[in-house]
């Protein structure tokens, strides 16, 4: 039973009634007309995809909401920017098996779903291949065995698409089998899914992920303090009421969350709620994304001035994901009044 929500706000139904139709997009927030040719074609490339829990902390009649700028198709994303891929951290290269990505030593990523509750427009696997990443049963067997070679690795990584689009029987059933092999000690839950249809954090899930003996982690993705609200706070607090890590991690999105009062409150609200900052990713260079990009220095010094103001469990690490490389790679702050 979900002592949470009712049953008429159920997490799955909300999935179902995802707004995919840039025109009622529109409509529904009174934007302008003059948005819609655009959204129309990057829509083409990228499909909208917004729940309607999300949809209802955007600000009716204004373009420039930072919620509305994270999910509305632009035709920016159509043009053609050096460096930006469809490939930004060499996936393919660490793509083993269906399924499953081993780019660093002791972790490994698995796709549980190529299907997302929305779709954010700076993705970086918005080119990604997911028909062809299913893991059906046969493939879930190969992924076992993979796991049970590889005895450095310690810690599975659930992602996606999003990995709690998934239904309950099915992660429990995946728990079950990862905590038959003994080297294994963590999962970790990359989600969107929890901030923008909060109904999805049931007691049957929390209990599916502390149902074995590995320890869960669950990592959200908050890039605005506007994100939260009082049914995301309320699913944040019955995770860490079960005993689960909650992390948060954001992306650098220019003109959305890239000043220091947007990342000052957003690290305040996302504590008040038990969930403790953990990345600050700079952009992935994915094509259709250029527009987001903040540059790097402007990113140091933003954190730089988070520290002078943040006790340091609050300033979130600056980073990029650089493919090859054995660990994400930091990018130190620079302090206000430095000229590097």
């Amino acid at each position: 039973m979900n002592l949470l929500y009712p049953a008429a706000t159920d997490w799955q139904t909300e999935l179902r009634q995802c707004i995919d139709d840039p025109a009622e997009l529109l409509r529904l927030l009174e934007l302008p007309d003059t948005l819609l040719n655009g959204a129309q074609a990057a829509h083409q490339d990228f499909a909208l995809r917004v729940p309607r829990p999300w949809l209802n902390r955007i600000h009716k009649g204004d373009p420039n909401d930072p919620l509305l700028r994270q999910i509305l198709p632009l035709a920016d994303e159509r043009l053609q920017v050096p460096g930006f891929n469809t490939d930004p951290l060499a996936e393919a290269e660490a793509n083993h098996a269906s399924g499953l990505i081993h780019k660093y030593t002791d972790r490994v990523l698995l796709i549980l779903s190529g299907a997302c509750a929305i779709n954010c427009r700076y993705c970086f696997r918005r080119h990604f291949p997911y028909t062809d990443n299913q893991l059906g049963p046969q493939q879930w067997q190969n992924v076992l065995e993979y796991l049970q070679r590889h005895t450095q690795v310690s810690e599975v990584i659930f992602s996606g698409g999003d990995p709690l689009a998934t239904p309950d029987g099915r992660l429990q059933r995946m728990l079950n089998d990862l905590s038959e092999i003994p080297h294994l000690k963590r999962v970790r839950i990359h989600s969107r899914l929890p901030v923008v249809i909060p109904q999805r954090v049931t007691d049957t899930l929390t209990h599916a992920l502390i149902s074995t003996r590995l320890q869960p982690v669950v990592v959200l993705h908050v890039n605005h303090p506007q994100e939260i609200d009082a049914d995301v706070k309320m699913a944040c607090q019955h995770l860490r009421q079960a005993g689960i890590t909650v992390l948060n991690q954001a992306v650098l999105l220019r003109d959305i969350n890239d000043n220091k009062s947007v990342q000052k409150i957003l690290s305040e609200t996302l504590f008040s709620c038990g969930v403790l900052p953990y990345y600050l990713f700079v952009l992935d260079a994915v094509a259709g994304a250029a527009h987001f990009d903040v540059d790097d220095q402007a990113a140091q010094r933003l954190v730089g001035e988070l520290q002078s103001e943040l006790p340091g469990y609050l300033v979130p690490r600056l980073a990029r994901e650089i493919p090859g490389r054995p660990s994400k790679t930091l990018l130190l702050p620079l302090q206000p009044g430095s000229h590097d």
